[in-house]
């Protein structure tokens, strides 16, 4: 587990705080596995790339997660997704390996002020494509994605317990400290 940050300033996004997180098949799997089965009526998940973002809401508990020939499949009966997380025998080495994730982390957008304003975590193929963006419960809006007039900040409680079970990062005072025009702290 490592707890080492970095600020990059990302096209389009912005400033963003990002925490690697390691990329085996174990870590991810289970991972995979908390945020799905644990969080899946308070996350919006999908891709965030230039020119698109997809916050798509689970309709319903999964009805299935799991691993199969380094595909983890998150099945909520209607409709399913898969994620290259392991090793994979259906192509060429070099294929299997472009397609397995690569770079994996938790993030926190900054606001202008560099106070947090949005968290998550990304998945990225070895090609650089993005696989997932999962987006943690915001203090600032409301189930229904509408702004608040008060922060509700027992909505970071997902980003504490995932950082500190994958990172061993206590929770972090910055995360509170106002996103709204309030004041942070480094």
């Amino acid at each position: 587990m490592t707890s080492e940050r970095t600020i990059i300033d990302e096209p389009g996004r912005g400033r963003v705080e990002v925490w690697p997180i390691a990329t085996d098949e174990n870590t991810l799997w289970m991972l995979l596995q908390d945020i799905f089965q644990g969080y899946w009526q308070h996350i919006r998940f999908g891709t965030m790339v230039p020119g698109a973002v997809w916050e798509i809401r689970a309709p319903n508990a999964p009805t299935r997660v799991s691993l199969l020939d380094g595909y983890v499949t998150v099945d909520f009966g209607a409709w399913h997704f898969h994620i290259c997380i392991g090793a994979f025998s259906g192509t060429t080495p070099e294929l299997a390996a472009e397609r397995r994730t690569a770079r994996a982390e938790f993030y926190r957008l900054l606001n202008p002020e560099d106070c947090p304003r949005s968290w998550g975590l990304r998945l990225y193929t070895h090609a650089g494509d993005q696989q997932l963006t999962v987006f943690l419960p915001n203090p600032f809006l409301s189930d229904e994605d509408k702004r608040v007039p008060r922060p509700d900040w027992s909505k970071l409680s997902a980003w504490d317990v995932l950082r500190r079970d994958f990172l061993g990062i206590p929770a972090d005072p910055v995360d509170r400290s106002g996103g709204q025009g309030g004041v942070c702290g480094d």
